[in-house]
């Protein structure tokens, strides 16, 4: 608690704040903001320094000091968003992904969503058959290094790339095929736009998976996409609800509530509760804000909501950006001359390096993130208390996932992880690719975007998370025990104050609502109004009394002031 009023002090004293938002590329912007600038002040900064118009599929991104993400709200002042202390630090990533990528108008905001559908696939996001992991991993190639040249591309070259935490052998020779036969030709932007092509098939493009529990305790997974509201489950899909069927999201402390109808005599309440009331705070946010994105026809359908159903209770939050129809149209109406795009190149990058030169690597290193190299029910069981918003990769249209391989037990238990590509599980490794060709039928109707699902934690992608948190996993238990219990007392205190808040606003409400009440009888009762009702009050004794005794002084009083004022302001 002093540590906030402290932070509040440091910050009223000071005019300027530092700022710091990583981009997509890794690359740093770095300016000085007003003490009351504004998010949309920031992100117009940002968005004309890449030269993008088409900016409304973006937002900025950062962290809290109690690791819970948020999205930067754009019409409310920066410093009072940021619970850190300054200099701030955030980072520009996709917030809306757009159901058809490669359909985008101009080449710069293809590009800037390709580097984040890269970080996705690096990062454990996305999902897919090895054909289809080798035929992305061959584009990204072609985008960055062009054609293959024997004289400067040696036997082995796609090994010194990493496009994934790990792969195997037999798809490092497949990609360089790939690359070598099939891609000759291709500009930057051509690869690019194909990547993107194959990328939105996948049926995990644009998951951003929240970790949550059901009402029986069990831990699942909730997501929005540009194709509705996702549920995972253990290793199954249990819902999918397409946005027109979505009719309310709300949220009440840790619990979550979405109201849909599937059908026209079917209505269906889903319950979940987060790890936290500022995680489920901020699922609700996501929700709301994905859902007018894409479900709306125009901005100006867009409505307040409130979290609860009472108006002196919960929170409020309205989107206040345009909607996804319209920003197509804005978009094809744009006409000017290309910008010019400086790609990344050969610059490692930090939180995706599948483009540094240097020996493939069998997993993630632990000084850059901290991979966990779990099953999914481990993996459920032991994120389910982050305040993140947990990657999640999907498997396949079927409801249950390929069987472990004897091969593949020994290497999942000598920490090796290597793949096979005849027999893969994705519940043995945090590789997103590849997995067998058998064991996965796209559907072509893509009107599914969640499934089985392994899990990583992306640490290093974010800023603001402390170093000290990438230590060993004996250490990060020890200290996730000590932070469960802080955050239990601390979740207990915080139920308690927010049902104090609430008893005194219902307090204030019921005593404001009297008290207009009564100013509107006196009113109406002193009034001319020739009302059975009013005439038998005011034939009382009782109001007779309070006419005389009260009323009448109270209102010979109000017009001797009134007079006072109006001789003075006569005399002046």
């Amino acid at each position: 608690m002093l540590s906030r009023f402290k932070s509040g002090s440091i910050r009223n004293l000071e005019r300027e704040y530092s700022c710091t938002v990583r981009l997509l590329d890794d690359t740093e912007y770095t300016c000085t903001i007003q003490r009351d600038a504004k998010g949309q002040y920031l992100f117009d900064l940002i968005c004309h320094h890449l030269n993008l118009l088409e900016k409304d599929y973006f937002g900025i991104r950062f962290v809290d000091p109690d690791k819970q993400r948020h999205w930067l709200e754009f019409p409310k002042s920066i410093a009072k968003q940021m619970k850190a202390q300054p200099p701030f630090t955030m980072c520009l990533r996709v917030k809306f992904y757009p159901p058809d990528p490669a359909a985008l108008k101009e080449e710069i905001t293809r590009y800037l969503v390709f580097l984040q559908i890269k970080r996705d696939l690096y990062h454990g996001r996305l999902l897919c058959k090895t054909s289809d992991a080798a035929m992305l991993a061959a584009y990204i190639l072609q985008a960055e290094i062009g054609d293959y040249d024997p004289g400067k591309h040696p036997e082995g070259y796609s090994s010194k790339f990493q496009f994934f935490p790990k792969h195997s052998e037999k798809l490092e020779r497949r990609i360089a095929d790939i690359h070598k036969a099939e891609l000759i030709g291709q500009t930057p932007e051509t690869a690019e736009r194909n990547f993107l092509q194959k990328a939105q098939m996948l049926e995990t493009y644009g998951v951003d998976p929240h970790p949550c529990k059901d009402v029986s305790g069990n831990p699942a997974f909730l997501a929005f996409t540009p194709f509705g509201f996702v549920v995972l489950q253990g290793n199954k899909r249990v819902h999918f609800l397409k946005w027109n069927e979505v009719t309310k999201l709300k949220f009440e402390g840790k619990t979550f509530h979405i109201y849909a109808n599937q059908r026209e005599d079917e209505k269906i309440i889903l319950t979940y509760f987060a790890p936290t009331p500022e995680a489920c705070k901020h699922l609700w946010k996501c929700g709301v804000e994905n859902q007018a994105f894409y479900k709306l026809e125009k901005s100006s359908q867009v409505r307040t909501v409130s979290s609860s159903n009472l108006f002196f209770k919960g929170s409020r939050f309205r989107y206040s950006g345009r909607v996804a129809k319209e920003v197509m149209e804005q978009s094809a109406k744009i006409k000017r001359e290309p910008p010019e795009i400086h790609r990344s190149g050969l610059v490692p990058s930090r939180s995706c390096p599948s483009i540094t030169h240097g020996p493939r690597l069998s997993s993630v290193p632990r000084t850059r993130r901290r991979a966990v190299h779990i099953s999914i029910m481990e993996g459920l069981e032991s994120l389910r208390d982050s305040a993140h918003s947990t990657p999640v990769r999907s498997v396949s249209h079927s409801e249950s996932f390929i069987p472990r391989s004897r091969s593949q037990a020994t290497d999942a238990s000598e920490g090796t992880a290597v793949i096979s590509d005849e027999s893969y599980s994705p519940s043995d490794s945090v590789l997103p690719t590849p997995v067998a060709e058998h064991s996965m039928e796209l559907a072509a109707s893509r009107q599914i975007n969640g499934a089985p699902c392994s899990i990583e934690e992306e640490k290093e992608s974010e800023p603001g998370t402390p170093s000290h948190e990438r230590g060993d996993m004996g250490a990060d238990a020890r200290s996730a025990q000590e932070d469960a219990s802080g955050d239990s007392a601390l979740s207990d205190v915080e139920q308690v104050n927010k049902f104090v808040l609430s008893v005194l606003r219902l307090l204030l409400v019921t005593i404001g609502l009297l008290f207009v009440l009564l100013l509107l009888l006196i009113i109406l009762t002193e009034s001319d109004l020739d009302i059975t009702f009013l005439r038998d009050i005011r034939q009382t004794p009782e109001f007779q009394q309070f006419h005389h005794e009260y009323f009448c002084p109270l209102r010979r009083w109000f017009a001797c002031k009134l007079r006072w004022v109006g001789e003075l302001l006569i005399n002046k």
